[in-house]
């Protein structure tokens, strides 16, 4: 199984934008973490991250032709992009929506996602765990 890890805008500063929020751990800790898992799971993943939405478009495109599965952290595009959704719903491959923090939680703009709707599932509020789960959940539905 070959999975897309996504990486929305401004999650390259994670460690150092709010840490009170999303912890100290950066961006490369969190892909071994990622990759470290992956491994156990007999999964290939290939992690990207972007502050674009059209080249977050174009990653999910590009997906459909060589993996079976995308996990996506839209950050806050989540709460509007209706683009990445449309994106999300073109290609015939399972996409889980992943946050690090709990959204649900947040100021109100927040605790919406248009993206929500066009994944298999999301999970949100465990830091690092979040996109753990969502592997977990690719390899059981392989």
């Amino acid at each position: 199984m070959r999975l897309l890890i996504i990486h929305g805008p401004n999650l390259n500063l994670l460690g150092e934008r709010e840490p009170s929020m999303y912890g100290t751990q950066t961006l490369e800790q969190l892909n071994t973490c990622i990759t470290d898992e992956a491994r156990e799971l007999g999964i290939a993943v290939r992690c990207m991250q972007s502050n674009s939405e059209g080249a977050i478009i174009d990653a999910l495109h590009e997906a459909r032709l060589n993996c079976d599965g995308v996990i996506i952290n839209p950050g806050a595009y989540s709460h509007y992009s209706l683009a990445i959704a449309d994106a999300i719903r073109s290609i015939a491959i399972p996409v889980v929506e992943v946050h690090l923090s709990n959204t649900a939680a947040r100021e109100e703009a927040r605790r919406i996602s248009v993206v929500a709707a066009a994944c298999r599932g999301s999970v949100a509020g465990f830091g690092c765990d979040s996109y753990l789960l969502a592997l977990r959940s690719f390899a059981k539905k392989a």
